[in-house]
């Protein structure tokens, strides 16, 4: 049997993002990852298919797993072959405990590395506004543990060289300490007034920050039940948060968005929300393939044999621009043999995939779906004429029907097919029991239909109920009637059907005021 080998991988402060591109490559080729609490969920979502999840995540009331417990399912995962991935939050090196992990696996000859992430003792700070050192207010920092009994504090901190030891002090884990943290630090000659800053799940959706002194923090935590888990903050650079915070004023900021298109179209829409200050969720519940059946390949070869007898080609996504060109690709028809034929295009989008393949659309409506793209055909179709219209196997039979009333012959190719994605997510359900995703996007009646399938089959009895608190946005008023025959309450809807007028009606009903739900 091959020997394993494990990754002991810092995965950054919380945001998916702020892995490192050597922690990514580590999680991706892994066979099992071992993670915990802190690790970013949306992390889980790079592993290969089938790679076996285990979690050993620590919460104040309870451990999963003792630490002890936990090195010895490294060492008995590797013996038995297997390349591991234990994805810690922030860095494995600050109070992470790898080098426990480290010497058990040296003493049994395993191979191993340690990957190093961004601490969140320095992100978390900095995604609050707060940066660690400044020139006029600090020249150093310490990091120190706050997790601890304060008999055992006292043992492990010298609070007499620690206090005034750096211009900064970080304490992680040490909400439930805060009162005594405070009181010694006032003891050993920290001015009350000094500014405390505590930010709690930094760099997630649920960032939250708490500002005092020493000298009322205790209290302000107290009345704002603040819970773990935060980074603590002492020293004046607290004062530049009232300046320097930039996450916080995003609009879409303290939005956990769920993105449920294919994952090969989410990254525009996720990229987005990101950038506004929102966090997506990919959870993708819809994927298209090349159409696999033997009638219909034959129907779309003989088609293809017949370019010339078209008048127009019709598209109506980018994936049936895409799969078109895939299938003259694979039967060796020349798009020149389209001379005849004019371009309609359903919006931008789908115009833009034309042009990269050297076509410019011959017609683009303002209203971008069907019933737009029949308006902007109607006084140029000709009854005689003959349309190709190369989509998917769910498309709606709007187009094909009207076209025909105007005397065109409407050739429908299923040119690929719309597939159920059910995504491994054991977390998904749990987050929407919880209330931790805050918005979910529909792009297509398909998404709305298959997010309901794909939860229910990851045990919700009723996903529908799941959606209540969400803010349910839809690309368009046929996604909007969709959601709403299956019981979903929609709460916006784009007035263009785009991605951008996703975007846009979002935008616009946080500006109103509207709080997360």
């Amino acid at each position: 049997m091959a020997q394993g080998k494990v990754y002991l991988v810092g995965a950054g402060p919380g945001d998916p993002k702020l892995i490192t591109v050597r922690g990514l490559r580590a999680l991706q080729r892994c066979d099992v990852v071992v993670y915990d609490r802190l690790a970013g969920p949306q992390l889980l979502q790079e592993t290969r298919p089938g790679t076996e999840r285990i979690y050993v995540g620590k919460r104040p009331d309870r451990h999963t797993m003792k630490q002890e417990e936990i090195n010895r399912l490294l060492l008995d995962l590797a013996l038995a072959g297997k390349v591991v991935c234990r994805l810690k939050g922030g860095d494995p090196t600050v109070f992470g405990r790898v080098g426990e992990e480290a010497e058990l696996l040296r003493q049994h000859g395993v191979p191993y590395e340690i990957v190093p992430g961004i601490t969140s003792a320095i992100a978390v700070p900095a995604y609050a506004g707060i940066p660690v050192t400044h020139r006029d207010l600090a020249s150093s920092f310490s990091i120190v543990t706050g997790h601890e009994s304060p008999d055992k504090l006292d043992r492990m901190i010298q609070w007499d060289k620690v206090t005034n030891a750096t211009g900064t002090l970080l304490f992680l884990m040490g909400v439930s300490k805060i009162g005594y943290i405070s009181e010694q630090l006032i003891k050993f000659g920290r001015p009350a007034e000094t500014p405390v800053a505590l930010i709690r799940w930094g760099t997630r959706a649920e960032q939250e920050t708490l500002t005092g002194t020493l000298g009322d923090i205790e209290q302000k935590v107290r009345e704002a039940d603040f819970q773990p888990p935060a980074v603590i903050v002492v020293g004046d650079v607290v004062r530049q948060r009232e300046t320097l915070r930039w996450i916080e004023a995003k609009p879409l900021f303290g939005w956990r968005v769920l993105v449920t298109r294919a994952r090969s179209q989410a990254s525009e829409l996720a990229d987005r929300i990101d950038d506004l200050g929102g966090e997506p969720y990919v959870f993708p519940v819809i994927d298209t393939v090349k159409q696999t059946n033997p009638d219909e390949i034959e129907r779309i070869a003989a088609a293809l044999r017949e370019a010339e007898r078209f008048d127009w080609v019709v598209l109506t996504s980018v994936a049936g621009v895409e799969y078109l060109f895939s299938w003259l690709a694979e039967m060796r028809v020349d798009i020149r043999r389209f001379a005849g034929a004019r371009f309609a295009a359903v919006g931008p989008k789908t115009a833009e995939a034309l042009a990269a393949r050297g076509i410019v659309a011959d017609v683009i409506p303002s209203q971008f779906q069907a019933e737009g793209l029949l308006d902007s055909l109607a006084d140029q179709l000709e009854s005689g004429q003959r349309a190709l219209l190369p989509r998917g196997d769910l498309a709606r039979g709007l187009l094909p029907a009207e076209l025909a009333k105007a005397g065109v012959e409407a050739v429908e190719l299923d040119v690929y097919e719309n597939r159920l994605v059910v995504q491994e997510d054991d977390r998904i359900v749990e987050m929407l029991r919880a209330g931790e995703i805050h918005a979910v996007t529909f792009t297509s009646s398909s998404t709305v239909v298959n997010l309901l399938e794909a939860l229910r089959r990851l045990g919700a009895e009723r996903p529908a109920e799941l959606l209540v608190g969400c803010t349910i946005a839809c690309i368009g008023p046929i996604t909007a009637r969709t959601a709403e025959a299956h019981g979903l309450r929609v709460t916006l809807t784009a007035e263009q059907s785009t991605i951008e007028g996703l975007l846009e009606a979002m935008l616009k009903h946080r500006s109103a005021g509207n709080e997360i739900s």
